[in-house]
């Protein structure tokens, strides 16, 4: 069997996550670490046993040894960063959002076909087990009316905002905002489950900077309705509810984990759960193992398609509320 062996860049906390999923992988391992500071590069190498460590990218995305690259930098830079590491002959794993907007994706997807190499997005939701359980038990709601998701977290760099200082998570500059960070989540379950919508809104609360801090999305499909709402200012009670006319779907604590899934019809309740591992990072870094190693390219392009899509929907939905990243014009 072929190790997976990739590199990782990017330091935050997500990148943690990840790296602990691969340690529990057969077959996967963490080569190389790249930061800009070399003391941030060695504090993660250390904590995971990782060998090398990179500040030149460049000198990096060269090393023979790596066959994959994890892509959790700011999201402005991943367009960039992916596009480098597909030039170089490596495997990108990008963090999500995927890219800043349609055009950047299109490009990234174009080059990963002609370089015959393969693209992910990092998007926890649709590999997790519960939510290919909630799929195998949708039919049994009857006619789909309603879906409703909530995904909030106050964040820490809110009171930065707050503050007057400008995090990358809340700078246009950077990509960030409550859609592209947090609701994504939602947007990816609802569209994987229901496909593209025939309309979308997007309502936000907006900083002076013109970022939205957080906002209800409103999908309109021929015979119902979703509404998604991601917050970073605020937090909540996160969920996902799918009502169909004979019974609903309960996601506990969101999409972004499925964590336990509720099944509702008349008054009887069924907990479907088939998880097992509580880093809900495991799952899609076990998948895209298994696509590397089963060299399926077809399952790859769909999941590309998907990602597009819902691309498409974000940028569709930014552009409604009037937010505009400088990426845009690039």
């Amino acid at each position: 069997m072929n190790r997976m062996r990739i590199a990782t860049i990017g330091t935050g906390v997500i990148v943690e996550g990840f790296l602990q999923a691969i340690e529990q992988l057969e077959g996967a391992s963490c080569h190389a670490v790249y930061s800009r500071k070399e003391a941030t590069a060695k504090k993660l190498a250390d904590q995971f046993g990782v060998q090398t460590t990179y500040t030149d990218l460049t000198a990096m995305l060269e090393d023979p040894h790596i066959e994959a690259v994890y892509i959790a930098s700011p999201n402005r830079l991943h367009s960039e960063h992916a596009t480098a590491a597909l030039k170089h002959g490596k495997h990108v794993i990008c963090e999500k959002p995927f890219t800043s907007n349609v055009k950047e994706l299109e490009a990234l997807i174009a080059l990963a076909k002609e370089k015959q190499l393969f693209l992910f997005e990092a998007i926890t939701t649709v590999h997790m087990p519960n939510y290919h359980l909630i799929k195998k038990h949708l039919h049994q709601l009857g006619r789909i009316k309603l879906v409703q998701c909530n995904y909030s977290q106050y964040s820490s760099k809110y009171n930065q905002l707050l503050a007057g200082e400008t995090p990358n998570v809340f700078n246009p500059e950077f990509s960030g905002g409550a859609l592209m960070d947090i609701n994504i989540y939602n947007v990816h379950f609802i569209m994987n489950l229901f496909g593209s919508p025939k309309d979308i809104r997007y309502q936000a609360n907006r900083h002076p900077n013109g970022i939205d801090t957080s906002g209800v999305l409103t999908f309109t499909y021929n015979d119902f309705i979703a509404t998604s709402v991601g917050s970073k200012d605020t937090s909540s009670m996160n969920f996902a509810l799918i009502q169909g006319e004979k019974g609903f779907l309960h996601v506990k604590n969101g999409a972004n984990g499925c964590e336990e899934v509720l099944l509702h019809i008349g008054d009887q309740v069924t907990s479907l759960n088939a998880q097992t591992n509580s880093n809900r990072l495991f799952y899609e870094a076990e998948a895209f193992q298994h696509i590397i190693e089963t060299g399926n390219v077809e399952k790859c392009y769909e999941w590309l398609d998907d990602s597009l899509s819902v691309m498409k929907v974000l940028e569709a939905a930014r552009k409604d509320a009037g937010i505009v990243f400088p990426a845009d014009h690039a």
